[in-house]
């Protein structure tokens, strides 16, 4: 039995290592993605004469889906479903605070949680000053900024950090339900036009070399728990 015990517990540690591996493998392949889509066959192919990486493949994808402005406002209002997720770990700090009368004994998770969405936020105001490429369309008659795509970032950290925190106490088709509304979140963002797939996939490596480091820091803070609390003694 213990040595048992002694297995899975090394097998635990693997698995947490593993998680800071692929994070930062897919950090360094978003920069040097995004070193390519800054240098590779840039042509001025976007709106107003703005230059964008990776011109013949953004031309292709783009002229293959074509522009469905429904597409574009089905998906930004689905991104609040996100943005609820948010606003319920918030809330849900919140009331630890209040019932247990002292921050220090909300659980670890959710502050932790919280500088994740914290980290997501500055990465999202980081590119919407340092601007690789801007958006294939004119939004209201405005070029903006779109890499790495804002709303891909938003739907796969959010949804992929919930799932982590649910997974033990939600029924699984609720976890599921959440992954499937993941997928069609980002494909949908791409079909819809009004990013360029370079984007697309500057929003994938991005959001999941954060959410594998994520979960590689909540596993070695938190333990295996997806909840834990503090223990304060007397």
């Amino acid at each position: 039995m213990q040595a048992q015990a002694e297995y899975k517990k090394v097998g635990f540690y693997y698995m947490k290592r593993k998680n800071l591996f692929w994070g930062l493998g897919l950090l360094a392949g978003f920069l040097l993605w995004t070193l390519l889509v800054s240098y590779v066959d840039v042509q001025p192919i976007g709106p107003l004469g703005s230059r964008v990486g990776f011109a013949w493949i953004n031309r292709f994808v783009h002229d293959l889906t074509g522009v469905h402005w429904w597409l574009y406002t089905l998906t930004d209002w689905l991104s609040l479903i996100p943005l609820g997720f948010t606003a319920g770990f918030g809330l849900q700090g919140l009331a630890q605070w209040i019932a247990r009368k002292h921050l220090r004994l909300v659980d670890r998770s959710l502050w932790l949680l919280g500088g994740f969405y914290g980290v997501v936020l500055g990465v999202f105001l980081l590119f919407e000053t340092v601007v690789i490429n801007y958006r294939p369309v004119l939004v209201e008659g405005v070029l903006e900024a779109s890499y790495p795509s804002s709303t891909t970032m938003l739907v796969l950290c959010v949804m992929l950090t919930a799932r982590m925190h649910i997974r033990h106490t939600a029924p699984k088709w609720r976890n599921h339900l959440i992954g499937i509304f993941t997928v069609c979140m980002v494909i949908g963002r791409l079909v819809s036009g009004v990013h360029w797939v370079t984007d697309i996939i500057g929003g994938i490596l991005l959001s999941g070399g954060l959410v594998k480091i994520y979960g590689f820091v909540l596993d070695a803070v938190a333990g295996a728990s997806p909840r834990p609390t503090f223990v304060v003694e007397n």
